[in-house]
């Protein structure tokens, strides 16, 4: 992935949406910062599909989880249990 400046996105915006929608995303900065990444809306972001499942295996969430700690919540915040 290429990165180009502000003055340089303005001037070949065209271009680079092209190369964009052709699957080369891109990242505008500004003096030398990356500011923003530019991609086609129908590509996945990978980001975030790398993480799902990351734990797979590895721990187990109880049948009950939704009411663990249900009797000490409710009294803390004046309920009867």
């Amino acid at each position: 992935m290429h990165t180009v400046n502000i003055h340089e996105a303005k001037t070949n915006l065209s271009r680079l949406i092209e190369q964009a929608v052709q699957g080369e995303p891109f990242i505008i900065a500004k003096a030398g910062k990356p500011l923003v990444k530019v991609s086609r809306l129908d590509a996945p972001d990978t980001t975030r599909m790398k993480r799902l499942g990351f734990m797979a295996g590895q721990i187990a969430v109880p049948d009950d989880f939704d009411r663990m700690g249900s009797e000490e919540i409710e009294q803390l915040f004046g309920g009867e249990a």
